[in-house]
Parts: structure tokens; sequence; C-alpha cells
């Protein structure tokens, strides 16, 4: 019967193992193979998850997704992408989309306001936050301590000399950056003689770039990044400028991603480990799916990786 042909294919058959053979036996005649959408309606699960996250390009978030994939389908998961082009206003209706298509979501540092976030939560369940901590949704949190991480940084150049220091601002939206600027005027409050500008960016390499000319002109001597990739295209600028790093000014970034120790110069930056991330996100995942207490909620310490692009203050 189809019952019977149902149950032996979603493996929940408990009859004559003999009954169970003949069904696989006629399906591998037949060349059969199950219709996933079909079998969703009737199971009343996709076996997938969403990933959404406001840059796809970013390799930061690259492994995030790639580790959380890799951990997901050992559970026989599979994980759908939805990215929002760093564009707050599309995220609430992106994510509340790509949720209606898949059993759970994770949400990678959404860049929505903490009142859309609230509001939406509870629609998006099962839900786990990824560098965004929110204290009226009752989901899941992985989170870096980017306040810490930044502070690190400032410290790393203050003892190589640099008393004036600039920081290449991330999107006005993104609450890591938010985190990243209040570390700053902290340290600079308590560091004797130190004064660091913000100079308006983003958070890609073009950013950076675009923010060449400003640096140079600033008289400052160190730089500190919203991420690597501002960094990096700080960098290839400054260069092209005639700059030289560290010589001339020292750039660091922040979050280590795979190429950023093969840049020329190699980059200091604060080290993220974003492939546990992914590890991490999905054991809290699946265990929401089972109706399983997740584990606790875990923030990050960023690991200072001092490279090749700072140096000694010039005199």
């Amino acid at each position: 019967s189809p019952a019977t042909v149902s149950r032996v294919m979603n493996g929940r058959f408990v009859g004559d193992p003999a009954v169970a053979d003949r069904v696989r036996a006629s399906a591998a005649a037949l060349d059969y193979r199950p219709s996933h959408l079909a079998r969703s309606l009737a199971l009343g699960q996709t076996s997938a998850v969403a990933f959404v996250v406001p840059d796809l390009a970013n390799p930061a978030f690259q492994a995030v997704l790639s580790s959380l994939s890799k951990t997901a389908a050992h559970d026989g998961y599979r994980v759908l992408v939805a990215d929002s082009a760093e564009t707050p206003s599309d995220e609430p209706l992106l994510a509340a989309e790509v949720r209606r298509r898949c059993d759970a979501i994770v949400l990678c540092a959404p860049r929505m306001s903490d009142a859309e976030l609230g509001t939406l939560a509870s629609d998006l369940h099962p839900l786990v936050l990824i560098n965004r901590v929110h204290p009226g949704v009752a989901a899941p949190s992985l989170s870096i301590d980017y306040q810490s991480g930044i502070v690190k940084l400032a410290q790393h150049l203050h003892e190589l000399g640099h008393r004036r220091m600039i920081y290449l601002e991330g999107p006005a939206s993104s609450a890591s950056n938010a985190h990243r600027v209040s570390g700053l005027e902290e340290f600079a409050d308590r560091a004797k003689g130190v004064r660091i500008d913000r100079i308006p960016a983003g958070a890609g390499a073009e950013d950076g770039r675009a923010a060449a000319a400003k640096v140079r002109s600033s008289k400052a001597t160190a730089v500190l990044a919203y991420n690597d990739l501002v960094a990096i295209g700080l960098i290839d600028g400054l260069q092209e400028l005639g700059v030289s790093v560290p010589d001339d000014i020292s750039v660091a970034g922040f979050d280590d991603i795979p190429f950023a120790r093969y840049t020329s110069p190699s980059l200091t930056t604060a080290s993220v480990p974003h492939a546990e991330l992914g590890v991490q996100a999905w054991r809290r995942m699946i265990a929401l799916i089972r109706h399983e207490d997740p584990e606790h909620d875990v923030q990050f310490q960023p690991r200072l990786e001092i490279r090749r692009s700072t140096g000694p203050a010039p005199a």
C-alpha cells in the first residue's frame, strides 16, 4: 500500500523486515527517488535551515557558513543562504520569507534594529543568533567580545609608540561597530596622550581604499579598521598614494580572515574563531529542533595576531 511504501522510505516502518526489503528492492528496480517537496509536506519538515547574512562576499561570514553547513549535514540537514547585501531595511522581510521555506533560521550579524529584531523573533523560532545579543529575544546566541578585541589592538599600537590613531568605522547599523567604538572611547579616556579620530567607511575593501586619502592627510600614525577587508583595501590605497605600511602608517584589521596572513604586508588583526561559531551554532540549533535544551550562550574572546602591518610609530 502507499502507506507501507511511505513508512519504509521514511525509515518509520516497524513491520515484517521482509516487506521492507521487497519495497526497497522494487524502488531500486524502478529507479525511484522520493520527492523532497512531497516528503516535506507529509512530514511537516524540510530538513533545511536558513542562514541570513549581511554580506556573503565577506570571507568571515563564508567561514561560518561553511562550518555550519558541514556540521548540519551530519544530521541530514541542508543550509539555505540569504544575503541582505548590507541593507538593514530588507532584513526583516528577507528573514520572514526564507523562514517559511525552512525548519529554522540562523541570523548572522543582523543589521536590523533591536526593536525590529525583538518584534520579528517570535515568528522565526527555532532561532539562533550569531554576532548579536538581544536580551529580549529568547534564542541562543554566540557573540564576539568586539570591545575587548579592539582594545587589544589599540593597546598593541600604543605600546609601539602610536598616540594619534584613526578608527575606520563600519556600517552605522552594525551592533559590533558600536561595541568597537565604545571600546576605543574607553581606551582613549584612560591612555595618556592618545587621540583616536573616527572616519566613516564601511565593511568592504573598496570602503577602505576610498578612505586612503583622508587617512594620509590626517597625520595619524596608525589606523584601526572595522574589519580585515577594510584594512586590506586601505593598505592598497595607501601604497598607491606612496605611503608605506607600516613605516609611515601602521594598519590593523579585525577578524583574521583566511588570507589576512598572506597580504603584503601580512595583517595584524584580532582573530575570531569563525569555524567554531558555525559548529556551535548548529549544536544549539539541532537541540531546538529536537525540543531539547540548548547549551549556554557563549561570548568568544578575540586573540591578538601581530604581523607585519604594524610597527613602531615614526619619529
